[in-house]
């Protein structure tokens, strides 16, 4: 089996890898930390054979707050233009739209909490990652911030009702996911409890500790596979999609 060399760049104490790093090893990855806030990231994703970016409470656009979000935009700008697979979640899907030439604002019908579910759009099907996704699979969400313009070029591989551009890809293997699927109930808890006010949407119990168990009992059995495929998307094993081809599905 071929060796996929994983960066996980972690943007805020506040959001920790989770299950990911669990998900990631077990599918074949080595992994290495990086923590842009605290040290310098690498240059380039040179040496790795993909990048994932995690979340954060900031937003995409706090560069004068957090000015090594320069850095994180420039090295996800690397690797889409260098067919570097991508997987960037919440903020970090906001911070690839915003690199590759997207927009990100404050969601004007306030934050998504809680359970949700994401409609596979038609491109989805085509997708290498995506194709093998339920119709509506469940995800966790909690955010306030959300793409309001996809890049020029992107496809949309899932929305929702509330915010339409749920998830994305850029080029050939740059994927964003608003939401979250790397979480835990123990972390999903401790944001609501950093961030009353938005953890203020969720609808009623759904951020009950049961509730979030089950949550993530059925992301896991969605999501985990997903990662999987990520991660031999990386080794080369699973054929990015072509993008000179047509990618509606056939019927």
């Amino acid at each position: 089996m071929t060796s996929a060399r994983i960066l996980v760049v972690q943007l805020s104490d506040l959001d920790p890898p989770g299950r990911l790093v669990e998900w990631l090893a077990d599918a074949g990855a080595e992994i290495d930390l990086a923590h842009p806030y605290r040290d310098p990231l690498p240059p380039s994703p040179a040496g790795y054979s993909a990048v994932v970016c995690l979340g954060g409470p900031m937003g995409a656009n706090d560069v004068i707050a957090h000015p090594w979000l320069v850095d994180v935009r420039r090295l996800l700008s690397t690797c889409v233009s260098g067919s570097v697979p991508v997987l960037a979640v919440c903020l970090g899907a906001q911070l690839l739209a915003v690199a590759t030439g997207g927009q990100v604002e404050v969601g004007d019908k306030g934050p998504e909490v809680g359970s949700g579910l994401v409609a596979k759009r038609d491109l989805g099907w085509a997708d290498p990652l995506f194709a093998d996704l339920p119709l509506m699979p469940d995800v966790v969400q909690f955010h306030s911030d959300t793409v309001t313009r996809l890049p020029v070029d992107a496809a949309l591989l899932a929305s929702a009702t509330k915010y339409p551009n749920q998830a994305f890809r850029v080029g050939r293997v740059g994927y964003g996911i608003q939401f979250h699927i790397e979480t835990t109930a123990e972390i999903v808890l401790d944001w609501a409890r950093n961030a009353p006010e938005t953890a203020g949407w969720a609808r009623p119990g759904d951020l009950e500790p049961d509730r979030l168990a089950e949550l993530h009992a059925d992301v896991e059995e969605t999501w985990r596979p997903f990662v999987d495929r990520f991660v031999r998307l990386a080794r080369g094993e699973l054929a990015p999609v072509d993008t000179g081809r047509p990618q509606l599905p056939m019927i």
